[in-house]
């Protein structure tokens, strides 16, 4: 393909999913890694990577995976490997809100408790509750669709337990 068509399809493609780019920026941003620069790195990535692209992939779960990869990566080389819940942070709720528009309490604590998770972890949730199927979510994060089904039964019940806890100490606060 010509450079200047690459160009077009690399941008047309990047432009319908960029949304992912910046929940996945939002839920591995945070002390120490800046969402902003979180997206610049992957874009350079994704660019950098799209002559590999193998186009019988859809672009989403490939998008997601260079961009899961450069996050952790991102994480770990900035030296922010500790996990921190920040119950005010606007970040959780701004994702909350690409995913479900106006964010419900609810919401919000579900986000506060996906903050706290391990990377996988929270890669797991983020694609689930992005409505992708277990044999997308496998591919992405390179494990098999069984391992995903396990995992994703003992996340909703972490989550359950976690959200739980957080709405009792919230409700004791008030």
């Amino acid at each position: 393909m010509a450079e200047p068509d690459r160009h077009s399809r690399f941008l047309a493609l990047l432009e319908a999913h960029r949304r992912i780019l910046y929940k996945v920026a939002r839920v591995y941003g945070g002390p120490g890694v800046e969402p902003d620069d979180l997206v610049q790195e992957t874009i350079a990535q994704l660019w950098q990577s799209f002559p590999r692209y193998d186009d019988r992939l859809r672009f989403s779960t490939w998008m997601y995976r260079v961009a899961l990869n450069v996050a952790i990566s991102f994480q770990r080389r900035e030296g922010t490997r500790k996990r921190h819940l920040a119950p005010e942070s606007q970040e959780m709720l701004e994702v909350a809100r690409d995913v479900e528009g106006p964010p419900s309490e609810d919401l919000a604590l579900l986000y506060q408790c996906i903050a706290r998770l391990d990377d996988l972890s929270k890669a797991l949730a983020m694609l689930y509750l992005d409505g992708h199927d277990h044999a997308d979510i496998a591919e992405v994060l390179g494990i098999s669709t069984t391992n995903v089904s396990t995992r994703i039964g003992r996340l909703k019940d972490r989550l359950r337990t976690d959200m739980r806890s957080l709405s009792t100490d919230t409700t004791k606060e008030t």
